[in-house]
């Protein structure tokens, strides 16, 4: 029997369109993103789901929100914020281009997609990384167990983990993985 993971990207939110580091920080779905959320799911309409992993973010919540509308058997919404987003810090709220005025583009380019080089305050890529593979130690027992698939709203750097892991990219393929408001990726599980 094989069991599924769908795993998403919250859809684009304002902090996302006005290029600014997101974080811990709420920030709202753009018209954009609602779109985003829609295209994912009629993409999964015809799917089965029978549980819900999101953060406590709101552009998670409301991104699975609109997946959930379809899929009626999906009664458990799980909270778990091992996947949340990265934590840029200090970095939060603020504008990129206001970082790369202050610190200049390679200070920027580290603290933005570096391995293992947090921004002041913040979680880096790395920590993110053994945060996620924390997750995912405790998701696959639980669909076994469970016999469920699982539908995640994740984040933008919460993904590149989870791909890493089930498409096994190198870190510095990893680094360059951007990924889609609108589309989701499947990984199978062995029941």
């Amino acid at each position: 029997m094989k069991l599924h993971i769908y795993l998403f990207r919250h859809g684009q939110t304002y902090f996302n369109r006005d290029k600014r580091f997101t974080g811990w920080k709420d920030s709202k779905l753009t018209p954009q993103g609602i779109a985003d959320a829609k295209k994912i799911a009629e993409k999964l309409k015809g799917k089965s789901i029978g549980v819900a992993f999101v953060t406590r973010l709101s552009r998670s919540k409301d991104t699975m929100k609109y997946v959930l509308k379809h899929h009626p058997e999906c009664k458990t919404i799980i909270v778990n914020d091992k996947m949340i987003e990265r934590s840029y810090g200090k970095f939060q709220g603020l504008y990129h281009k206001t970082i790369i005025a202050k610190y200049g583009k390679e200070m920027f380019d580290k603290w933005h997609r570096a391995y293992d080089f947090p921004p002041p305050g913040g979680e880096s890529v790395k920590m993110v990384e053994n945060r996620v593979l924390e997750f995912i130690k405790y998701l696959i027992p639980f669909m076994k167990r469970e016999k469920v698939n699982v539908a995640i709203s994740a984040h933008g750097n919460s993904m590149r983990p989870f791909r890493r892991y089930f498409e096994k990219f190198s870190i510095a393929e990893m680094g360059k993985l951007e990924n889609p408001w609108d589309d989701y990726f499947d990984y199978k599980v062995e029941a």
